[in-house]
């Protein structure tokens, strides 16, 4: 039976591998949210209600400023509220901060750090809410639902690195169509989205995370001057301080008090300057105090937590007064895309075409009854024109103002039927109640109906309002369809070109096709056991709290796979009288127990490390244990695992037989690097205030280079460098063109290929690891040393194993260890998890690209160590030495190295990813896709970019190594031929 010929093989699997991603790019494009379903921007027509075309060929372009302002006061029928606007948004502040959580006020040491603030509420001079922000909880969708009042794409997540401008309308370009002048001050995205709109600006980068001063003095600096302007209409103050405390050290951070009493002198200055006079001759000016998201404890952000949605929205102005009692729809919470209905009518601008989010009538209590069911009448004619884009056949008559609506539509239960059906009641019955207050206003009887009016626009409101929050978009079901079919494709190759090289394998160890077909059916304890994991992968990704705690799946099986090897080994102790007494079999048994007691300790202590997922990450743990211990413990982990990993890598290369200049040389560039990376963490660790410095950022470029030209230098060197000795006796080159001491040179040159590849494979490792040990937070810094200790003991076990030895389990078990360490290190499938910190640690400017690649860097730190420790394993292979003889294609050559290690990794990942695939289709319509499923399906296909990076790492750098060795083996043939001719 002929094995798969290596053409064949690379054919298959780059076939597969473009088929998966293509299959990918249509899934992904036809799941995730894209650009809303109106466009355009609201004008006169909104002011009327929907189907009305009086208004359909009104010239807007046309009109002035002033005009248009003046024509929209005469149609709206709610006199502005307000002529100025302050927009100061502080970001990551969470609302539990300022209005406390359950019902019970803040915490002291809150009330304590921002007293003015607390003093206003008391007086009921402002109101407050907790404004619910919407997945993903990034800065960049949150400030495009606060202007527009649509929920944007789920992928805006990866947008927010990369801000472009905002086309849709929003309530700035709203406001710049009628005249305003605005002005904006500090997080740059608000230049990114709205460039060439303010009159005066000066932005700062959001993402040097490490700068929690001067970001916002860069903001504060400019309130003395523009308080006293008359020139603007609107100001922006985006204060990024808050979020970058949390960033660094969480919500219970030192610096946090200090920042919250410095944002409450802001909101005094504010509140204090005659800007906020009734008397001032700009007119009354609102101070509207937003967050676009909060935080969680460890002070990240991004999935849909309550900490993290928990975002505030606190209105301070002269016309803000307390809440009526007798309006039952009132609340003290509100959703986010509710601020820009409510600015619209309290400031007499077209509320945003896209907008799905409801006024808040405890903002517009200053106006009278009817003006204020006007606005709430205008409202609804905006969300029933969305409605009507969705469902094409609503349409909705008010019922006659006749009926007894008092008793009759007193319970919105009794809208029910079909989507339009129950759409088309509830609004009929709003605008009927309407009709019906207006003829009985001035009767006894009008406050009651008054308040029966309220509460059916609220009804209908909040009703029409969450049926478009969820269904954003429609999903195109054929592309949605062919997209999986061409991953599940996929997946079938990559499978089956598998099971083909275990084929090959069985067939190597058997002589016969009954050995070998015996072989192929008898499947040993770890293979089953392998394949078990993934089928209880793929089972668990149907479970929300699966998804949420997946590490302890991870974890679990993963320890489980070591005891099986443990067991595997048990049964091949020597049994037998003699076999007792002969030491090298017990050094042989305990040259495979060790490495695995080490797997298995590593991984329980990294396990420990951090409380990962949703739900547990109260618990204690090590990571916690030793934030209480206080930075100077910190710093000493953090030193000894950059010296134990430095020393790793001083042993690792000293075992090499390559050149010793050479071998030196690496020895004194890893050793520098360590170094420095040591020095890094000595001065910079506890100054919060100098790692965004010059010193520290340059310290870190010379951090990269090292290990840059160290790492490039052993690939590109260490192949043309073997074999280090040849035959003893061969002192000139006459001797070597010998036949003897060229047949010698040929085995020395075949250890030289392994020896190459061990020396590369290692390169990688410890550079890899010096990198995380400078991008990771300092906690993590242990972990990483256990995650190369843990592979390492991998590798010597798998040497030791000997004939027992099945590539692709062991291949698996790699992949095992990278996704247990990912969680090991923090990483859970919520966005929060994701470290912004590191990813600016030696950038001395804004780069979108360069902070992505760290930011990837550090998320996937375990499984690329993993994917890169496969040129270790490759060198470790049995059949390294024995089969590279002169006879051997480059092919034959290739494929005996690379295929497994290549394959495994892709065959596991794309059964995952079609799983996942399917699942996430199947639960688009749970409650939990967008806050569970969905940031799942994010890392997923991040994997997957891993998978595929690490996997073109490895096999580039065998390619190039086996092509030198292919060349220097030709070479040495010719010599050999040469020296047959002359003899």
């Amino acid at each position: 039976m002929s094995s798969i010929s290596c053409s064949k093989l690379t054919i298959w699997t780059i076939f597969a591998m473009v088929l998966q991603i293509a299959g990918l790019y249509l899934f992904v494009l036809g799941f995730f949210p894209v650009k809303p379903v109106l466009s355009g921007s609201s004008g006169p027509e909104s002011f009327q209600p929907p189907g009305i075309d009086s208004f359909e060929d009104f010239n807007v372009s046309s009109m002035n400023s002033d005009d248009l302002r003046s024509l929209y006061l005469e149609l709206s029928d709610v006199p502005p509220l307000y002529s100025r606007l302050i927009l100061m948004v502080v970001d990551g502040l969470p609302a539990e901060f300022v209005l406390g959580k359950d019902g019970e006020p803040p915490t002291k040491a809150f009330i304590d750090a921002m007293p003015y603030t607390h003093s206003l509420l008391a007086n009921n001079m402002a109101i407050g809410y907790h404004a619910k922000a919407a997945p993903p909880t990034v800065t960049m969708p949150r400030l495009k639902a606060m202007v527009s009042g649509a929920i944007g794409g789920f992928l805006d997540v990866a947008l927010n690195f990369n801000t472009q401008a905002f086309l849709d309308d929003n309530l700035l370009g709203q406001f710049f169509r009628i005249g305003w002048k605005m002005t904006m001050f500090g997080d740059e995205t608000w230049l990114k989205l709205f460039p060439k709109l303010f009159t005066r600006q000066d932005g700062v980068s959001s993402f040097f995370v490490k700068d929690t001063v001067v970001v916002d003095l860069n903001v504060s600096r400019h309130l003395p001057e523009e308080l006293y302007q008359d020139d603007w209409h609107l100001m922006i103050l985006h204060y990024l301080g808050v979020d970058h405390v949390g960033h660094i050290g969480g919500r219970k951070s030192v610096l946090m008090p200090p920042k919250l009493r410095e944002m409450d002198d802001v909101i005094k200055m504010i509140h204090l300057n005659s800007v906020l006079s009734s008397d001032s001759k700009q007119g009354d000016t609102l101070l509207l105090v937003v967050s676009d998201h909060g935080m969680t404890e460890s002070g990240n952000h991004g999935g849909s937590a309550y900490e993290e949605t928990d975002s505030l929205a606190l209105f301070i102005g002269a016309s803000s007064k307390a809440p009526r009692d007798n309006v039952s729809a009132i609340q003290d919470t509100m959703n986010q895309v509710d601020i820009p209905p409510t600015l619209a009518l309290l400031f007499g601008v077209p509320i945003p075409k896209n907008n799905v989010g409801v006024a808040n009538v405890d903002c517009l209590l200053s106006l009278a009854d009817g003006r204020l069911l006007r606005a709430l009448e205008l409202n609804s004619w905006q969300l029933l024109r969305l409605l009507k884009a969705q469902l094409p056949g609503l349409s909705c008559v008010a019922l006659d103002s006749g009926d007894h609506v008092d008793t009759r539509w007193s319970n919105i239960s009794q809208c029910s039927g079909a989507t339009e059906e129950m759409f088309c009641c509830l609004y009929s019955k709003a605008a009927a109640l309407h009709t019906f207050w207006k003829s009985t206003a001035s009767s006894s009887d009008g406050s009651h109906h008054y308040n029966y009016t309220v509460t059916a626009y609220y009804d209908f409101l909040m009703t029409a309002s969450e049926w478009l929050t969820r269904k954003v978009t429609d999903k195109p079901v054929g592309q949605l369809a062919l997209g999986i079919l061409a991953m599940v494709f996929s997946s079938l190759v990559f499978l089956r070109l598998l099971f083909f090289l275990r084929r090959d394998e069985c067939l190597k160890g058997n002589q016969g096709f009954k050995d070998m077909k015996s072989s192929m059916h008898n499947w040993s304890l770890e293979e089953i056991f392998v394949v078990s994991v993934i089928v209880i992968l793929v089972v668990s990704m149907g479970s929300s709290s699966m998804v949420e705690e997946e590490q302890y799946i991870w974890h679990f099986l993963t320890s489980t796979l070591f005891w099986i090897l443990i067991r595997k080994m048990i049964k091949s102790f020597p049994v037998g009288e003699r076999d007792r007494l002969n030491k090298s079999n017990y050094d042989s048994c305990f040259s495979q127990v060790c490495p695995i007691l080490v797997m298995l300790i590593c991984g329980r202590i990294i396990r420990a490390w951090h409380q990962g997922g949703v739900n547990w990450t109260h618990l204690s743990d090590i990571s916690k244990w030793l934030e209480q211990a206080g930075s100077n413990i910190k710093k000493a982990i953090r030193v000894v695992s950059c010296i134990l990993v430095t020393s790793l890598s001083l042993f690792s290369f000293s075992r090499s037989r390559l050149n010793r200049v050479f071998r030196n040389l690496l020895q004194f560039c890893f050793l520098l690097s360590g170094c420095l990376v040591l020095q890094h963490i000595m001065i910079y660790q506890d100054n919060m205030l100098l790692v965004s410095g010059h010193g520290a950022t340059f310290m870190a470029q010379i951090v990269y280079a090292v290990l840059s030209i160290a790492t490039g230098f052993t690939v590109l060197a260490s192949p043309w460098l073997s074999p280090v000795s040849i035959c003893k006796d061969s002192t000139s080159y006459s001797q070597l063109a010998g036949s003897h001491s060229v047949k010698n040179q040929m085995i020395h040159l075949s250890e030289g290929f392994k020896e190459s590849i061990y020396l590369i494979g290692w390169a990688y490792m410890i550079s890899w690891s010096l990198l995380q040990l400078l991008l990771q937070q300092p906690i993590n810094s242990m972990p990483v040393f256990l995650l190369l200790l843990q592979i390492s003991a991998a590798m010597m076990y798998f040497f030791n194993d000997g004939a027992n030895r099945k590539p692709w389990v062991e291949v698996a078990i790699l992949y095992f260890i990278g996704m247990t360490g990912h969680f090991g290190l923090g990483n859970s499938n919520t966005l929060a998890t994701i470290d912004v910190a590191g990813a600016f640690i030696g950038i001395s400017s804004h780069s979108t690209i360069l902070s992505g690649i760290l930011m990837f860097c550090i998320t996937y730190a375990s499984p690329i160590s993993v994917l890169l420790s496969l040129m270790i394993y490759i060198s470790l292979k049995d059949e390294s030495v024995n089969v590279l003889d002169h006879t051997m294609e480059f092919g034959q050559l290739l494929k005996s190295e690379l295929a497994i290690p290549f394959l495994v990794p892709l065959g596991i990942n794309s059964v995952l990813l079609s799983a996942y695939t399917i699942v996430l289709l199947q639960m688009r319509n749970h409650l939990f896709i967008w806050s569970v499923f969905s940031p799942k399906y994010l890392y997923v296909c991040a994997t997957t970019a891993c998978v595929y990076i690490g996997g073109f790492i490895v096999a580039s750098t065998v390619l190039y190594t086996s092509l030198v060795y292919t060349l220097r083996r030709k070479r040495v043939v010719s010599v050999r031929n040469s020296t047959k001719r002359s003899d």
